[in-house]
């Protein structure tokens, strides 16, 4: 069974949107798409180590159908280990409706959670996910998602497309590595670990004070 690995670059407040460029993005309004684009920095070994790592072959490619049409236009023309390694990688794409995987070893699946699960099944390398945030959400909700890696970078986006939006499935993570570049970029790997556990600071018998504001709390809905 192969391990499926889920990488994103994230802002602090969750805004995973056009890290790379406003060009990513289209028409949809988001003001601040490249925001990624000034943290880069070639003398940080950190980072550096960190993108070695999830760059490192071999894998396989999960991606949604924007985030491929996006790499399909640029990756397959950039003459680095990057680029390389996407295309000679095989990209399973989840979309109903793309016609286009002209890009070198695509491969369409239609109904990402019975196909992901059975890849999962299959031997071969891990499986990557990059971006792609629906298919991250549809995946975490059938419990195939393995570990996250997520760069979050000290900066405050307000609004656009969040990693982790209203509807994410509760569950609590276990953090398996972690770093912080010098440009105050966080690493953070994670993996699943059950459901939340909650509890309690409060006392046993509480105050009257909290027993009224409680009493309050309820009226006010």
């Amino acid at each position: 069974m192969r391990k499926l690995i889920a990488s994103t670059f994230v802002s602090l407040d969750g805004v995973m949107q056009a890290p790379g460029a406003s060009e990513e993005d289209g028409s949809s309004g988001f003001k601040f798409g490249g925001w990624q684009v000034p943290f880069a920095d070639e003398t940080d070994d950190v980072a550096g180590a960190a993108m070695q790592k999830l760059l490192a072959p071999p894998y396989d490619l999960l991606l949604g159908r924007r985030t491929y049409e996006i790499f399909a236009a640029y990756w397959p023309f950039q003459d680095n280990p990057i680029g390389k390694g996407f295309t000679s990688a095989r990209k399973y794409v989840a979309t109903r409706t793309l016609q286009d995987l002209s890009w070198k070893n695509s491969v369409a699946i239609r109904d990402a959670a019975t196909d992901v699960a059975r890849l999962k099944q299959q031997d071969g390398p891990p499986l990557r996910i990059w971006g792609s945030g629906n298919l991250i959400q549809t995946l975490l909700k059938n419990g195939l998602i393995d570990e996250f890696t997520v760069l979050i970078y000290p900066v405050l986006l307000g609004k656009g497309k969040r990693l982790f939006a209203d509807d994410t499935v509760s569950g609590s993570l276990t953090l398996t590595g972690s770093a912080i570049s010098k440009r105050g970029v966080m690493i953070a790997s994670y993996e699943p670990a059950g459901p939340v556990k909650t509890g309690t600071f409060g006392e046993d018998k509480p105050s009257e004070a909290e027993v009224q504001r409680r009493e309050k709390m309820k009226r006010e809905g």
